[in-house]
C-alpha cells in the first residue's frame, strides 16, 4: 500500500521562512560545492553568445549562493559583467560595469556593491542571472520581498532569466501574481528547470 503525505501549498511570506531556515542549515563547504555546481551546469549551457550579463553579488550573511565561480567564467568568456547598486527610498537598482577598477563595499544590508563605476543602462542587459529564495514549477520566484528585481527584469526586458537556487521548486506559489517576472530557466547543483 502507498501513502502519499500532502503538502500543503505556501504562500511567499511562509516560503520566505522556509527557505531561510533551509539555508541556515547549509555549511561554507556546502554552498561553495553547491555553487560550483551551478557554475559547471550553466558553463555547459548554450547561453554564452550574448555580450551583457548582470549577476549578483552574494550576502554572505543571507547564504546565497556564491557568484564567484560564475564571474570567472564570464571573465574567461571575455563577458560585460553589471552589477548592481540598491535605492531602497524607492526599492530600485542602479547598474554598473564591473571592471579592475570598480571598488565594492557592502551596504547596511550585507550587500556588495560598486562604490563607483560606469552606468549600464538596464535595457541593453542581455541575460539575468537572479538571485531567489523559492521557486515554483511554473517559474514564479519569491524573493526578499521588496520587489527589487520585478521592477528591473520589468524595465529591462532582458533576453532570458536564470535563476539560482540549491533547493528543489515547490509545486505552487499560493500569491504569485502576474506583476512577478518568470524565470525563463533555473539551475540548482544537480538539475536545470525550464520554464514555457
Amino acid at each position: 500500500m502507498l501513502f502519499f503525505i500532502l503538502v500543503p501549498a505556501m504562500n511567499k511570506k511562509e516560503l520566505r521562512k522556509k527557505y531561510n531556515t533551509l539555508r541556515d542549515t547549509l555549511t561554507q563547504e556546502e554552498i561553495d560545492d553547491k555553487s560550483l555546481a551551478i557554475a559547471n551546469r550553466l558553463l555547459k549551457m548554450d547561453i554564452w553568445e550574448h555580450e551583457n550579463y548582470h549577476i549578483f553579488l552574494p550576502i554572505t550573511s543571507k547564504k546565497e549562493i556564491n557568484t564567484e565561480f560564475i564571474l570567472h567564467i564570464l571573465q574567461g568568456k571575455d563577458k560585460n559583467i553589471i552589477i548592481s547598486k540598491s535605492n531602497f527610498t524607492n526599492n530600485t537598482l542602479k547598474h554598473f560595469l564591473l571592471t579592475d577598477n570598480t571598488i565594492l563595499k557592502n551596504n547596511k544590508w550585507g550587500i556588495p556593491e560598486p562604490e563607483n563605476g560606469i552606468g549600464i543602462d538596464p535595457t541593453t542587459i542581455d541575460l539575468v542571472f537572479t538571485p531567489l529564495l523559492a521557486f515554483d514549477i511554473k517559474g514564479n520566484r519569491v524573493g526578499y520581498g521588496k520587489g527589487f528585481y520585478d521592477r528591473f527584469l520589468a524595465k529591462s526586458k532582458p533576453k532570458k532569466v536564470i535563476g539560482l537556487s540549491f533547493f528543489p521548486p515547490e509545486k505552487t506559489i499560493l500569491d504569485a501574481s502576474n506583476e512577478d517576472f518568470k524565470l525563463d530557466l533555473c539551475v540548482l547543483p544537480d538539475k536545470t528547470y525550464e520554464f514555457i
